[in-house]
């Protein structure tokens, strides 16, 4: 479980995080919605140890990561995997060496054949095993976006994190993404934080959906306790519309 209290975070004039406070539970899925600029992506960061609060707490399984050193992180991050927005994969690479990179530079006792053996396998999961020798600039969005999850995968992470994972994506392509975080979170029993803005997207995976807005939890339930509620700011945000206590950007 990922606990965290009172967290929060100014960046330059604008307080991001507010003293938030939000619990992910072992094994589900989270989806934290919120419209841009409330600290979604800000928020991930923090879990994986790549921003520090100016105060609060994070409790990884029991054990407090805000202080830690770099090199104390470390051992806390390879448990994590992450899909970043655009998928952030190294151009001059192929597919194949990003999805190995991490087993690489962090898999001790992992021989090349097992490296290899990996980097099929997680291909395989996410339909692209013949794209391994291909560079990123000749994949789609969406390939990309596959390839990035294949790589958050490459370590057998216990948590995943995705920020932004149907960004720019047409509906299709965006459902075979929403489909594989389902699938994995099944099949592989991780634990996953989604960050997004894409009510869909948020419906087909989610075991529980909060509501960020101005660095603060403001909603909590299950996706039909979403669908139900009489919530102002979440049924303007499911809806859509700019008349309500959410004020555009």
């Amino acid at each position: 479980m990922i606990e965290i209290r009172g967290l929060a975070k100014r960046l330059g004039r604008r307080q991001v995080l507010q003293g938030l406070d939000l619990d992910v539970r072992a094994g589900e899925t989270l989806v934290v919605l919120g419209p841009s600029g409330t600290g979604k992506s800000v928020l991930l960061k923090h879990i994986i140890g790549l921003m520090k609060p100016d105060a609060g707490s994070i409790r990884i399984d029991g054990e407090e990561i805000v202080g830690l050193s770099e090199e104390q992180l470390n051992p806390v991050r390879r448990r994590f995997g992450m899909l970043f927005q655009g998928a952030a994969l190294l151009d001059s690479l192929t597919v194949g060496e990003n999805v190995a990179l991490a087993m690489q530079e962090h898999a001790r006792g992992l021989d090349e054949a097992e490296v290899r053996r990996r980097v099929i396998e997680r291909l395989e999961w996410v339909g692209l095993q013949a794209a391994a020798a291909l560079k990123p600039a000749s994949l789609s969005g969406g390939m990309r976006k596959r390839v990035g999850l294949a790589r958050a995968l490459a370590m057998d992470p216990e948590y995943v994190l995705y920020d932004e994972p149907t960004t720019g994506l047409d509906p299709i392509t965006a459902d075979v993404i929403n489909q594989l975080i389902r699938g994995m979170q099944k099949q592989l029993h991780v634990t996953s934080v989604v960050v997004t803005h894409d009510i869909k997207s948020a419906y087909t995976v989610a075991d529980r959906i909060v509501l960020l807005y101005q660095g603060r939890v403001m909603f909590d339930g299950t996706p039909e306790e979403t669908r139900r509620t009489d919530d102002a700011m979440m049924r303007q945000f499911i809806e859509g519309s700019s008349q309500g206590p959410i004020q555009p950007v």
